[in-house]
């Protein structure tokens, strides 16, 4: 019996490390239409373009212990009515997170998740956009051991606090800015 309790024992207190490790995984990214991952870019598509425009306001968030970084941030983008717009600083720290980055070089484009909930980090940095109400956001966070970056998933949960800044732009046209089949 003495043998099967420290076995158990031995199981429960690896699974508990394994759970607690860093995961990761890729997605295959396909567009809508399988044949826009095929076609060439486009004599009609300039190969860079500017959009002005001016600063409706400036919207600064908080986000509390606990709270879901992204989830909070969709949540006061409905909330300020805010359909387009620059993300332009963050500040704060996790207690874990999810991230994912671009992990490959020809379309379809390939995403590679890193999640780890358990561990802290600094939020060093976010910027990105808010197009038609829909967030695209990056952030740095830093460990005391390395630099981690990449594009803000669901999961990424707020330790002491996180302050994001927004740029609200509402009369910009953001419409293809970030859609990588107008090429």
């Amino acid at each position: 019996m003495k043998i099967q309790l420290k076995i158990l024992i031995l199981f429960v207190m690896t699974a508990g490390v394994l759970l607690a490790q860093e995961t990761h995984w890729t997605v295959v990214n396909a567009s809508r239409n399988p044949a826009d991952d095929t076609k060439t870019n486009s004599d009609k598509v300039p190969d860079v373009y500017a959009i002005t425009g001016h600063f409706d306001r400036i919207v600064v968030l908080r986000l509390k212990y606990k709270a879901d970084l992204l989830a909070g941030m969709e949540k006061m983008v409905k909330q300020e009515h805010i359909r387009n717009g620059v993300i332009l600083a963050a500040v704060g720290s996790v207690r874990g997170y999810e991230i994912h980055q671009v992990t490959n070089r020809a379309f379809p484009s390939h995403d590679t998740f890193e999640k780890n909930a358990s561990q802290p980090a600094d939020l060093v940095s976010m910027n990105g956009y808010v197009i038609n109400g829909k967030i695209h956001a990056h952030i740095t966070l830093a460990t005391p051991d390395r630099a981690i970056a990449g594009h803000l998933e669901p999961g990424t949960q707020v330790f002491t606090f996180a302050i994001v800044t927004i740029g609200v732009m509402n009369e910009a046209d953001f419409n293809r800015i970030d859609d990588k089949t107008y090429r």
